[in-house]
């Protein structure tokens, strides 16, 4: 069922969100539309196409995740969603583009393909950002299940556990919000990072 976006207040420091979590806020809308149009104007992303955005200033024992329609305003999915080992603990504060560096990388992303890996149903990522998610195919950052991201987990743990820099979803939905993304629409990764928002080409334009 498609849920209705409600205005909300933006987060920004590491403390736990009282925003609702099944949509994300306006001021990461505002900020991730006009970078969206730019995206499908250059032919990186197909006319129409979904938005994902993943707002890694929420907290991981939040949903953060949410597969947004720009036609309709509408949220179809809403997730848990993991960051990287070595991006933080519960808050996601560190974030790179190196390989191996085990860390979330911030920005704009087209869905490639879908494959079965070691952790099955999977969807591949290309950054669309140089210097700051390019390197995304080189470092097999993709969307896939893992068993670490439940809340279950998080109630346990007072945190989601840590992939190797891919935003994994729980197990029993991954698949849903694979199918509903893939071939060619926009996710973009949000993150209160000064740095990324000085260079990022689709948010400053």
């Amino acid at each position: 069922m498609s849920i209705p976006i409600i205005i909300l207040a933006l987060l920004m420091g590491p403390t736990q969100s009282a925003a609702p979590e099944n949509a994300p806020d306006q001021a990461v809308l505002d900020l991730v539309l006009p970078g969206y149009h730019q995206a499908i104007a250059d032919c990186e992303v197909r006319p129409g196409a979904l938005l994902t955005i993943i707002d890694y200033t929420r907290p991981s024992t939040e949903k953060r995740l949410w597969v947004y329609d720009p036609a309709t305003g509408e949220v179809l999915h809403a997730s848990l969603v993991a960051h990287g080992k070595n991006t933080g603990a519960n808050f996601a504060i560190r974030f790179s583009n190196e390989p191996g560096s085990l860390a979330s990388s911030l920005g704009f992303y087209t869905t490639g393909d879908t494959y079965q890996g070691k952790h099955g149903y999977s969807l591949k990522l290309r950054g669309l950002e140089p210097g700051i998610n390019d390197n995304a195919l080189e470092r097999s950052i993709v969307i896939h299940g893992a068993d670490y991201v439940s809340a279950e987990f998080a109630a346990r743990h007072g945190r989601l556990g840590r992939s190797w820099g891919c935003p994994a979803l729980p197990e029993e939905t991954v698949a849903e919000a694979i199918d509903l993304i893939k071939g060619g629409s926009c996710l973009f990764i949000h993150g209160d990072d000064s740095a990324y928002r000085a260079t990022s080409g689709y948010i400053s334009r």
